[in-house]
């Protein structure tokens, strides 16, 4: 939101870009200002063929040939009768390695249009499929004297492919498969080519085999492949009717078959894997469970034997869980402690809570136990008493348990605080705007045990020029003080709804008006060490015209702390857009930052960041299509 804010601090009027300015470029042989000025000619006339084809040939005296083609493809459709446009799109498939396609224009080319272009049509069909011809027969002959190979078979699939009999290449993409099952990246062709000829069903069916294949380069472009749903059960079994012997697939399917409620048909499946791979020692757990659960313990006690026996310690304590067994700690160094995180990884938070109570009673000074026991407590929803253990693990000498257990009593606390009062403040500076903004915000929010809190607002907006620039206004910088009600939903996996009804109110003139605001705020960080920070947020503001805003940030890096200093070096990647099209909240930046906090509470968080940007609408910019902007700040937030 406090990007989102800034970027609304300017409103400047000037011209729209001509498109004769990318002719220009290319006269003066700026390409890179060319290429730019043609994709927003474009946005005004998307529908241009010549506008494509001329930054297509702008693209190719850089040397971006993928880029080039896709431009000739444009224009392409865009006029099909254009044979020049449909040559070149066509050599370019060719340089870039998509040879089918490139096969399959040359040959219309080839059958109609004029003489030169039918006659280099020819030429390049030619020597795309003389080659391939050649290939498919030298293959076919090597079957015919009885070479049945793994290798022959796959080499003339993909000459068939890429001569466009998929025909031949399914049936032989489907014997090199049968040859050599291992190679799961077969499947990942086979479900290609499937696709291609309308077996839809038998494309999944081969894809899902892959992605289940315990190979992680070929699971991962299988996936890529497959529809975002989660496969259906007849899915899994058409795969497992391809590949019998993945036993990954069918122990996915077993569980599978057990959410749907239908067990006897998951224990068949169980029984198969538990029988073909011994080692599977999941499979043969989940299988003891429901033979105990039918009363069959004499056929469940050796699989569950196999399983206590097993190298999978946190599985055995959970098949001793089900037995009644005692849990099992780490081999010479029986502890509460530890009994504890086994407990955990097993899933048994109650079990878990008991042992770190009695690793609490045995050292009352282990703040990492005390630490753990506000997580367990909170995860088990008895925040009251997840509170007072943060806040006896917040008083810790180590100052990494202190400052964790600091911040989660602080994100609890208010759970169970009836009135919460917060507060915040953010001064700026941006060398892009030449301008010093502040921003701040005091909150009273009621916990009403409800889906949405209410709350009152008071949001402070200033800068060092709204009063100063009377000819460039900052339309969303005036020195303003904002009060107002609203409500807001509770944070659920880092997003939240809230709504606002206020006033904007001049504290340097008597100026007053109406003020309606609201939006989707979302943010989540992952890892410590090596982080990701996400924030997005889409904004609606009555003031602003009725203005939309939608941005993201995103900052990858790596953190360090020296004491109680924390140092966070990072790499940002923004993006923001408005439903007006203004050129100033358009646009994309990256660049280098450092964040420097503490993990002292209430103190205030110094940031510095060096951003390279470039507007993405550029109508009304007065400014370059790019930008450098250094921008430095403070971010201070209070809650008593």
């Amino acid at each position: 939101m406090r990007l989102g804010i800034l970027l609304l601090s300017l409103f400047v009027l000037s011209a729209q870009t001509p498109p004769e300015a990318a002719y220009e470029a290319l006269q003066a042989k700026d390409y890179d200002q060319a290429i730019f000025s043609f994709l927003q000619a474009m946005q005004a006339a998307p529908q241009s063929p010549s506008l494509r084809k001329d930054l297509a040939y702008t693209y190719l005296k850089t040397g971006e040939r993928e880029l080039a083609r896709d431009q000739f493809g444009e224009a392409l459709r865009l006029d099909p009768a254009d044979t020049q446009a449909a040559l070149e799109y066509a050599f370019l498939c060719f340089e870039t390695h998509r040879e089918a396609e490139a096969r399959h224009i040359f040959d219309r080319l080839r059958q109609s249009g004029e003489a030169t272009v039918k006659s280099t049509a020819e030429a390049a069909f030619q020597n795309i499929d003389r080659p391939l011809a050649a290939a498919i027969s030298r293959w076919s002959e090597a079957i015919r004297r009885g070479d049945n190979g793994f290798g022959t078979h796959y080499e003339l699939a993909r000459a068939a492919e890429r001569r466009d009999d998929l025909a031949t290449a399914a049936e032989h993409y489907e014997k090199a498969w049968q040859i050599a099952p291992d190679h799961k990246s077969v499947l990942i062709d086979l479900g290609r080519v499937w696709q291609a000829i309308g077996r839809g069903e038998d494309a999944i069916a081969a894809l899902l085999a892959a992605s289940r294949g315990g190979q992680a380069r070929a699971a991962e472009s299988a996936r890529e492949l497959l529809p975002a749903r989660y496969p259906y059960i007849y899915e899994f079994e058409n795969a497992l009717k391809l590949d019998p012997a993945n036993t990954g697939l069918r122990r996915e399917l077993g569980f599978l078959l057990l959410r749907m409620k239908q067990e006897n048909e998951a224990e068949e499946q169980f029984r198969i894997v538990t029988r073909e791979a011994p080692a599977d020692l999941l499979s043969a757990a989940q299988l003891g469970f429901l033979l105990l659960a039918r009363g069959q313990d004499e056929e469940a006690r050796p699989l569950l034997d196999r399983v206590l026996q097993g190298d999978d310690a946190d599985l055995a304590n959970r098949v001793r869980a089900v037995l009644r067994m005692p849990q099992v700690a780490e081999r010479g160094a029986p502890s509460p402690r530890q009994m504890a995180e086994r407990s955990i990884k097993a899933g048994y938070l109650k079990d878990a809570r008991r042992y770190l109570e009695q690793a609490h009673e045995d050292n009352p000074l282990d703040f990492g136990v005390l630490l753990r026991l506000g997580w367990i407590c909170n995860l088990l929803h008895d925040d009251q008493q997840a509170v007072a253990w943060f806040n006896l693990a917040r008083k810790s000498p180590d100052p990494a348990i202190a400052a964790e257990a600091e911040q989660s009593w602080r994100n609890l606390r208010p759970e169970s605080e009836r009135v919460r009062i917060s507060a915040w403040a953010m001064p700026s500076y941006s060398t892009r705007w030449r301008d010093t903004f502040s921003y701040g915000q005091v909150k009273a929010e009621w916990n009403l045990h409800l889906p949405v809190r209410p709350y009152l607002s008071a949001r402070i907006i200033a800068d060092t020029r709204s009063g100063s620039d009377p000819i460039n206004p900052l339309y969303f910088s005036e020195s303003a003080i904002i009060p107002g009600v609203g409500l807001a939903t509770r944070n659920w996996h880092g997003a939240m709804l809230w709504g606002e009804a206020g006033a904007a109110i001049g504290y340097l003139n008597d100026h007053a008006q109406s003020d309606f605001r609201g939006g989707l705020s979302f943010s989540r960080t992952q890892g410590k060490r090596w982080f990701l920070d996400t924030t997005a947020d889409a904004l609606f503001m009555s003031r602003f015209q009725n203005d939309g805003l939608a941005y993201v940030q995103n900052r990858a890096g790596y953190s360090r702390t020296a004491g109680s200093v924390n140092f966070q070096f990072y790499w940002n990647a923004n993006a923001t857009l408005d439903t007006k099209r203004q050129y100033w909240a358009n646009f994309v930046e990256m660049g280098p930052g450092l964040r420097i906090g503490t993990r002292l509470p209430d103190f205030p968080v110094f940031s510095i960041g060096l951003l390279r940007g470039v507007y993405t609408f550029n109508q009304d910019n007065p400014r370059r299509p790019n930008f450098l902007d250094l921008r430095i700040g403070l971010w201070y937030a209070l809650t008593p």
